[in-house]
């Protein structure tokens, strides 16, 4: 073979050598774009926070849970009721989430359901009687030294911000297992 054909050849081989790397890079990129079945990944925890009127506790403890959870890399669900609602948010848990910069994470309380039960990884009861619902398919964890912010809001804000802090911490550690 003389010199002309061997470098045609040569120059042949890389072409096609170039053509089967950018089809085998296009075909990766498109199937980590396009998820399987069988790759999905699971659903994310529910936390269910919950307090008598779903006004004041729950909605304190469900926003700071989300800040926290969203900024340790978390990805769990956030959910906040009461056992017997009250028509509105309490106006100085909405002033004190808005002055520190904080979403409320409910525009109106609403009733625990069944379904909330059922779906619920861990509930967080922050002073409630859950005799009324269902059992959870989750554990059930009770804040109950946490007084009525109506009582002492700056102590009841103090105790829920110490044991969503310590919840957080045993999820992130929960994670790394």
């Amino acid at each position: 073979m003389d010199a002309g054909r061997r470098t045609i050849a040569r120059r042949a081989r890389h072409a096609v050598a170039r053509g089967l790397a950018l089809a085998v890079c296009a075909g990766a990129a498109a199937s980590a774009q396009t998820p399987t079945t069988a790759a999905a990944k699971p659903a994310p925890p529910t936390v269910l926070f919950m307090c008598p009127h779903g006004a004041a506790k729950s909605v304190l403890a469900s926003a700071y849970f989300q800040r926290l959870a969203r900024e340790r890399g978390l990805n769990v669900r956030v959910e906040s009721a009461g056992t017997d609602p009250d028509p509105d948010v309490a106006p100085a848990v909405a002033a004190h989430l808005k002055k520190n910069g904080y979403d409320a994470p409910v525009a109106k309380p609403r009733r625990a359901t069944a379904a909330d039960m059922a779906t619920a990884d861990v509930v967080i009861s922050i002073g409630c009687d859950l005799k009324g619902l269902p059992p959870p398919r989750g554990r059930v964890v009770e804040w109950d030294d946490v007084p009525a912010p109506s009582e002492d809001f700056a102590l009841a804000d103090q105790k829920i911000r110490e044991h969503v802090l310590q919840l957080i911490e045993e999820l992130v550690r929960n994670q790394r297992r």
